[in-house]
């Protein structure tokens, strides 16, 4: 679908010299003289190379609409994920790199939205809130709950999170997931 290039956003995917490739930042400059530019940064979703493109806002560019399909987590077979289409229960093993960072928050059963190109999956996208188990903190300071200080606490992922000083080993909390990156929300209160 053609597109003019002002009208771009981040996390839109483009076609570019036959690489498909994700707009990061989108910026409209207008000059003194002459006519407005688009200033595009990208990242080539199969590389992870960036590149910086301008574009005069009346250039059209082709614009690309990726499947997305729910996919069940099955398990991990060393670095290779291997995950379930939800509706035709057709397999499909990516390894944890192509997920990137937030592969380490997979849990079993958990819904994984694909988002595939002709078959080729290219991006994979985790609930936005994960119930996990604290493994390991910081015993309580007496006192020190009153204030807003953060200890480092480790998730039963073995990933580190920064947590209030009242979570304990044990403690299950929420964790939000943000560019594969998790942040301590609330602890879980079911």
């Amino acid at each position: 679908m053609k597109v003019n290039a002002i009208t771009l956003r981040s996390g839109n995917i483009i076609e570019h010299n036959g690489k498909l490739c994700m707009v990061v930042k989108n910026d409209i400059q207008q000059p003194g003289k002459g006519a407005s530019v688009s200033q595009i940064e990208m990242r080539d979703i199969r590389t992870g190379n960036k590149d910086n493109v301008r574009f005069r806002t009346q250039e059209t560019v082709e614009r690309i609409r990726l499947d997305q399909t729910d996919y069940q987590f099955l398990y991990l077979a060393g670095d290779d994920v291997n995950l379930m289409n939800t509706e035709t229960y057709d397999q499909i093993t990516v390894t944890k790199e192509d997920m990137g960072p937030q592969a380490a928050y997979l849990q079993e059963n958990m819904i994984v939205e694909v988002e595939s190109h002709e078959g080729e999956p290219l991006g994979f996208k985790l609930p936005d809130r994960i119930i996990i188990d604290i493994v390991e903190a910081e015993p309580v300071i007496k006192g020190q709950t009153a204030t807003t200080s953060y200890k480092p606490a480790i998730l039963e992922n073995g990933e580190k999170v920064m947590v209030p000083p009242h979570i304990e080993v044990g403690t299950k909390v929420v964790v939000k997931l943000e560019d594969g990156i998790g942040t301590y929300l609330e602890r879980y209160k079911g």
